[in-house]
C-alpha cells in the first residue's frame, strides 16, 4: 500500500528533527576562545542542548572545515577576515551573530617606547592579509611608518610611504607572534594568546589599537542553509547572556575586551 504523500513529508520532517535532536552542535574554534566557550557549552548542556567543541591551531582550517560540512559553525574571525577568506577560497558563509572584540597591540621586551626603537629595527606582524594590514595600522598610529591615505585594514607594505627608523618588518602566522616575543625589537600582539601562553603582560603592551573599531567584532559563522539552525540560535543567546559565560569572558580576556553584541 502506498503511502499518502502527506505521511512521507511528515515522516521525513520527523526523521531529520529526530537526527538534529542527536547530533551534537559541532562549533570550531581557536584556542584563544576556546575557555569561554567551554563554560557556554557547560551551559547549553544544562539545558538540554549538546554542543561539541572543535579547537583549531590555526586561522585556515575552520573556514574550510566549515565549508565542507565537518563542523556547524566558527567561531574565530572578524568580518574582515572572513570576506577575505571568502574571496580566496570561494566559501558561501555568512556571519550569524557577534561575538566580543579585543584589543590588539605592539610588545616589546627591550625598549620603554617607540623612541628608544633602534634604526633598522625588528618589528613582527601578522601575516595573513587582514591581521598584517591591522599590524602596519599600528605602526602608523606609533608614528613608526606612514601609509596611503584611505588603505584601511587592506594596508601592504607595499603602501607604506615613510619609514624614519628603516624598520624591517617581519611577517609570522598570527597565532605564532607570542614567540617571536624574545627575538624581535617589537612584536604584534594579541592578548588572549599571551595570556595563554603565559610568557609576558598581556596589559604592558605600548599601544594598543583600541576597541572602538566595529569590523573587528568576532563573529559567529555558518553556511547560510544553517543561519537559523534553532541550537545554533539558543547556544549564541547563552554566550551572549549567561552570567556564568560573562565571567568566563573577564577572566579570560580581563579589561582588554567588549561584548561586541552590545555595542
Amino acid at each position: 500500500m502506498i503511502k499518502p504523500l502527506k505521511t512521507l513529508i511528515l515522516g521525513a520532517l520527523l526523521a531529520s528533527s529526530l537526527a538534529h535532536a542527536e547530533s551534537p552542535l559541532k562549533l570550531g574554534t581557536t584556542a584563544a576562545f576556546a575557555p569561554p566557550l567551554e563554560v557556554a557549552v557547560a551551559e547549553a548542556r544544562k539545558q538540554g542542548l549538546d554542543v561539541e567543541l572543535v579547537e583549531f591551531t590555526d586561522w585556515i582550517a575552520p573556514n574550510v572545515s566549515l565549508a565542507n560540512g565537518d563542523i556547524d559553525v566558527n567561531y574565530f574571525q572578524h568580518i574582515p577576515f572572513l570576506e577575505n577568506a571568502k574571496a580566496e577560497g570561494g566559501y558561501d558563509l555568512v556571519p550569524v551573530a557577534r561575538g566580543v572584540i579585543n584589543n590588539v597591540g605592539l610588545y616589546s621586551k627591550t625598549h620603554k617606547d617607540f623612541a628608544s626603537l633602534p634604526d633598522g629595527a625588528k618589528v613582527a606582524i601578522a601575516n595573513d592579509p587582514v591581521n598584517g594590514g591591522r599590524g602596519l595600522q599600528l605602526l602608523q598610529k606609533a608614528g613608526l611608518i606612514e601609509l596611503k591615505p584611505g588603505v584601511g585594514y587592506k594596508a601592504t607594505q607595499q603602501d607604506i610611504t615613510a619609514n624614519p627608523k628603516n624598520i624591517r618588518i617581519i611577517e609570522l602566522e598570527a597565532v605564532q607572534l607570542v614567540r617571536a616575543y624574545d627575538e624581535v625589537d617589537l612584536v604584534q600582539g594579541y592578548p588572549a594568546y599571551i595570556r595563554l601562553a603565559k610568557t609576558f603582560d598581556p596589559a604592558s603592551a605600548l599601544l594598543f589599537d583600541g576597541v572602538d573599531h566595529p569590523e573587528y567584532i568576532i563573529q559567529f559563522v555558518t553556511q547560510p542553509a544553517k543561519a537559523e539552525d534553532p541550537r545554533l540560535l539558543k547556544f549564541i543567546d547563552i554566550y551572549q547572556h549567561s552570567p556564568a559565560v560573562r565571567a568566563a569572558l573577564d577572566k579570560a580576556h580581563g579589561n582588554l575586551y567588549q561584548a561586541g553584541w552590545e555595542s
